[in-house]
């Protein structure tokens, strides 16, 4: 994110990121084009306007385009080869999360309102159409690899599966998280298969046409109990995969960590191969076909790691022509990554708020009746000059003197 784009890791890796002459391709949101429109609410009043901080972006799966949605609620689409900017849309709310068909003829759009929007590629100044929606903020939206469903993740634990051709016709549900959807991953070479994670802290591997869950991973399993951050609670802010060797690799908000997983599509299950530790805040990963695992840190002295498989496992790759061409071009940007790249993604803000529902009875209760006695306390007439004064009836006065 960021007021500006640079655009050198992504779902796919560097090469969609960089132009002919190995340079690195940037795009500067604030200066695209805002329409007037885009900044009044459903009443006609001047809502925030957006500080132009990129919220979501992705690439299509052959690379050849690119799209990203900001604060400012535009949708800005590019052609990656060679870079150039086709359009820029106006969508209805601040948006979550992307991603292309499989075709590459529509962008799907969810936004926090929990609806999906198409775009279209080839006509690339058209505009929305509502396709979907949950009564939950949406968190994540993905397609099938034949482009017959939709899978969309909610705030409520759900991922839902939805007919493309017929969105209000809904396959099946895939439920079992006990927090919020993070991510969810249909896996390319395994289309039957999809990946998910969630805040709390696993990662569940799905037959999703069924919503049958076939595998469970605690991921507080696969680290050491010393670690500072052990006990914190994390969401999964990406999933790449490698499909060379069905391999899983996770990075998670704010923490230094990148987990490795292993698919075993036959056994339907996932198996951890390696946990990645770092001294600085991961910000992203992804797997590059022939290259290796790109991880992007906090460090400005060494913000780009590659690691490849040796030996069965993962190790760094230090002396990397590649590695050091992007990192130079990395630390020249550092300012525009510094300013935005590692703030909280807003997991924190998801999470169930716990409960004591008998302390809280109880506190009420109190309340209530304090309330009670202080209304009694305002209804009592004043006491008289040696307490409350009785209410005598006529003639009582006079029989009393008499006596």
């Amino acid at each position: 994110g960021g007021r500006q784009l640079l655009a050198f890791l992504g779902e796919r890796g560097l090469l969609p990121g960089t132009t002919d002459d190995n340079s690195v391709f940037i795009y500067d949101c604030s200066a695209a084009e805002k329409k007037s429109q885009e900044h009044k609410g459903e009443d006609g009043q001047p809502v925030d306007q957006g500080s132009d901080t990129v919220l979501a972006s992705t690439f299509s799966k052959s690379g050849s385009y690119f799209v990203l949605t900001d604060d400012s609620k535009r949708l800005i689409l590019f052609r990656t080869n060679p870079w150039q900017c086709l359009s820029v849309r106006t969508v209805v709310r601040r948006c979550t999360a992307l991603t292309f068909t499989a075709s590459e003829e529509r962008i799907l759009v969810a936004d926090k309102s929990g609806d999906v929007y198409s775009f279209s590629v080839l006509e690339p100044h058209g505009g929305g159409r509502l396709e979907l929606g949950h009564l939950s903020m949406l968190l994540d939206v993905a397609v099938s690899p034949d482009d017959r469903f939709v899978l969309t993740a909610d705030r409520d634990e759900k991922i839902r599966v939805s007919w493309a051709a017929a969105p209000h016709s809904i396959e099946s549900f895939c439920l079992g998280h006990t927090e919020f959807v993070s991510r969810i991953f249909v896996v390319p070479n395994h289309p039957e298969l999809l990946l998910s994670s969630s805040g709390d802290r696993t990662l569940r591997l799905w037959d999703y046409r069924s919503g049958r869950e076939l595998h469970c991973c605690p991921l507080t399993s696969l680290q050491e109990p010393a670690e500072p951050w052990s006990d914190k609670r994390f969401a999964v802010s990406r999933i790449t995969y490698w499909s060379q060797e069905d391999c899983v690799a996770l990075s998670c908000d704010g923490l230094p960590v990148v987990y490795i997983f292993q698919l075993d599509a036959a056994q339907r299950q996932l198996v951890p191969r390696q946990l990645l530790t770092f001294q600085h805040r991961v910000w992203d990963a992804a797997f590059e076909e022939g290259h290796g695992l790109w991880v992007l840190q906090d460090c400005r002295e060494d913000p780009l790691v590659l690691y490849r498989p040796v030996g069965g496992q993962w190790q760094s790759v230090p002396e990397s022509a590649e590695l050091k061409r992007v990192s130079a071009h990395v630390r020249m940007n550092w300012a525009m990554l510094e300013g935005c790249a590692g703030v909280d993604s807003g997991f924190s803000s998801l999470y169930k708020a716990a409960c004591d529902n008998m302390t809280t009875y109880l506190k009420k209760k109190e309340e209530r009746l304090q309330q009670q006695l202080e209304k009694k306390r305002r209804r009592a007439p004043p006491p008289g000059p040696s307490g409350p004064t009785k209410r005598m009836k006529p003639g009582e006065l006079a029989r009393g003197c008499s006596s």
